[in-house]
């Protein structure tokens, strides 16, 4: 299983671009980066600074959004640092949240979203598509390969993810979740009439290694905690739209009975004051907090459920530690494949 990191482009950019380089001494596969531009700094221009950096690292919004982004400028950005660095991003995306809320937007649809994801792929991977009755293409992109994984919660949005993404996104590491979303997605794959397996999976939650005192751990639940306040904003949408009453699992539903609203500028900030809201509980499903042991137990777990990554949102206060300590204590330990044979028990 590959294991990634989630960064906030939050000056100073150098400091971004070190994290990132840091990252890939330690064995990380991918370095993802929010893209909201209002909030932080322009995550393109940041990873073409990390790729020169780096030899191997991945790069990639986790996640950006049709709203806010001309869909074929999209496209070209992956397309160009492909060409200088060797084909190394991968585009996660989804109908928007931060970048769109900021500016007084919404979300957009799932059509939008369906359609974009076929413009921005097309146009990454060298071939033609079609912009309403234009048929465009990049001359000098033949070499270019990009996949695109799509983030969601809902029903619809894991459907269209089986439907026509190469990857699939889950923003928490809640078991139960995971097990559900994962068998949706998959579910819409097979009946779409694409192999259920061919839709890669990654889980990204914040990750907080411990001593394994109680000290420590009540630490790490305040350092991320604002993670909870960031998901329930997400599901607070899927309740409206859905109903608490509906399919969706109960763990992710019930724990926003007392959120009172959501204020940007904290979003994925630790310390965030409208996550005040999330009970222990939830800190310690939806994210790997505790000792070396505890997160390689955590991470084969989700290897078992068929995770192909997890990665590591670092927005707290031991960002370099973590790191390190996933460098030298996690991913030694998980080097290995899980077997068939330990995936079936």
């Amino acid at each position: 299983m590959d294991i990634g990191v989630v960064l906030q482009c939050t000056p100073p950019a150098s400091r971004v671009v070190e994290l990132a380089r840091v990252a890939e001494t330690h064995g990380f596969s991918h370095v993802w980066t929010f893209d909201s531009h209002l909030l932080w700094q322009e995550p393109y221009v940041i990873y073409s600074q990390i790729l020169a950096a780096t030899r191997k690292i991945v790069v990639g919004p986790m996640v950006t959004n049709p709203a806010t982004r001309d869909w074929t400028v999209t496209a070209s950005t992956f397309a160009t640092l492909n060409e200088m660095f060797g084909n190394r991003t991968i585009c996660g995306i989804g109908r928007g949240d931060s970048a769109v809320r900021t500016l007084g937007g919404k979300p957009t649809t799932l059509a939008t979203l369906r359609e974009s994801i076929e413009v921005i792929r097309e146009l990454g991977n060298g071939r033609s598509a079609r912009i309403g009755d234009t048929v465009v293409r990049f001359p000098w992109a033949g070499d270019s390969r990009l996949e695109v994984w799509v983030a969601g919660y809902g029903p619809r949005a894991l459907d269209l993810t089986g439907e026509v993404a190469d990857g699939f996104i889950l923003q928490l590491a809640d078991p139960d979740i995971m097990a559900w979303t994962i068998a949706r997605v998959r579910a819409a794959a097979e009946k779409a009439g694409r192999a259920p397996e061919s839709v890669k999976i990654c889980v990204a939650a914040p990750a907080y290694v411990t001593d394994g005192s109680a000290a420590a751990l009540a630490h790490a639940r305040e350092q991320c905690r604002w993670f909870g306040g960031m998901v329930g904003n997400h599901v607070a949408d899927i309740v409206a739209k859905y109903g608490s009453g509906s399919e969706i699992p109960a763990a992710l539903t019930e724990y926003i009975a007392g959120r009172q609203g959501y204020d940007y500028n904290q979003h994925g900030r630790a310390g965030n004051t409208h996550a005040e809201f999330v009970p222990d509980a939830i800190v310690d499903r939806f994210c790997l907090l505790g000792t070396p042991d505890e997160h390689v137990a955590r991470l084969r777990e989700m290897e078992k459920a068929g995770v192909d990554q997890f990665a590591v949102y670092l927005q707290h206060d031991a960002k370099t530690a973590t790191l390190e300590a996933y460098g030298e204590s996690v991913l030694p330990r998980i080097a290995h494949p899980v077997t068939a044979t330990e995936r079936a028990q």
